[in-house]
């Protein structure tokens, strides 16, 4: 049944794409291939954000494809934490960040969810448990929660910067804390979803006004 409702769904919104000659695909900018990042190569990117980065996955696809640019990736989690930085360490132009983004600077509890990259500040919806069984079960992390524009005050960041956003359903709360930083950047590449997956979560239509309101299209 949910198959049945997701194509329907998927249906209604690729409709009027179609019609202007568009398609709309499935990115996930934690399991795509380095393939569909490729692009990215032609925006001449000097520093990276990488905000959710669970274990890397995302930076390590970009470091394949703009070798010399600076990556600063943050994440709330302790263990993907030190999984990142085993994974990414080594680099020289890398910095790691325990922290989670959002508006205000303040501790949370963070819903650690056993399939690690499900794990959100939000609480879960019964929409996307039935989806996704094997992302059921949950505990509670304390975790810092930092504004972006306050972190990077601190940094020496090179322009053509690309901003990565994939923190399950605080993507507005992130845009929040960090209007100055995003309206520099060159290139964003966030996380949307059109079903609520996450209590209080933004949708595609208000994350791309958010953004399209800051000069991106």
């Amino acid at each position: 049944m949910w198959n049945g409702v997701r194509d329907i769904a998927k249906a209604v919104v690729k409709k009027p794409l179609n019609a202007l000659g568009l398609d709309l695909i499935r990115f996930n900018p934690v399991r795509s291939s380095l393939s569909n990042f490729m692009w990215i190569s032609s925006f001449d990117i000097n520093t990276v954000i990488d905000i959710g980065a669970n274990t890397g996955q995302f930076a390590m696809r970009i470091h394949a494809i703009v070798p010399n640019a600076s990556i600063f990736s943050f994440e709330p989690l302790e263990e993907s934490l030190k999984q990142l930085q085993t994974n990414l360490g080594s680099l020289p132009k890398f910095r790691a960040f325990h922290w989670a983004l959002g508006d205000s600077n303040t501790t949370e509890a963070i819903h650690r969810n056993e399939f690690a990259p499900c794990s959100s500040l939000l609480p879960m919806t019964e929409v996307h448990k039935k989806a996704f069984p094997h992302t059921v079960h949950e505990t509670r992390e304390i975790v810092e929660v930092r504004r972006l524009d306050d972190v990077v005050a601190d940094l020496c960041l090179q322009d053509n910067i690309l901003v990565k956003i994939d923190v399950q359903g605080y993507e507005d709360k992130v845009i929040l804390g960090g209007e100055r930083l995003i309206g520099r950047a060159k290139l964003i590449v966030v996380e949307v979803s059109f079903q609520t997956l996450y209590e209080r979560q933004p949708l595609f239509d208000e994350i791309y006004r958010a953004l399209r309101s800051k000069g991106f299209a």
